[in-house]
């Protein structure tokens, strides 16, 4: 029983980051469609995080 709610608690906190990420991105895909002068800035956020998640994924390759 203790290792369920351990499990289940563990997935709440999962889905929970899931949500702010998600949420987090629409607010920034809003902003630049509301606010043209900020597209540009967003691609760059974007992919700046991307390149970082790559190497975190593989730190060889970097």
């Amino acid at each position: 029983m203790a290792n369920l709610l351990r499990r289940i608690w563990r997935e709440l906190q999962a889905q929970d980051l899931i949500e702010y990420a998600l949420m987090a991105g629409f607010v920034a895909v809003s902003a630049g469609a509301l606010m043209p002068g900020v597209a540009g800035s967003i691609s760059t956020i974007f992919s700046k995080v991307a390149s970082v998640l790559f190497v975190a994924q593989d730190p060889f390759t970097g």
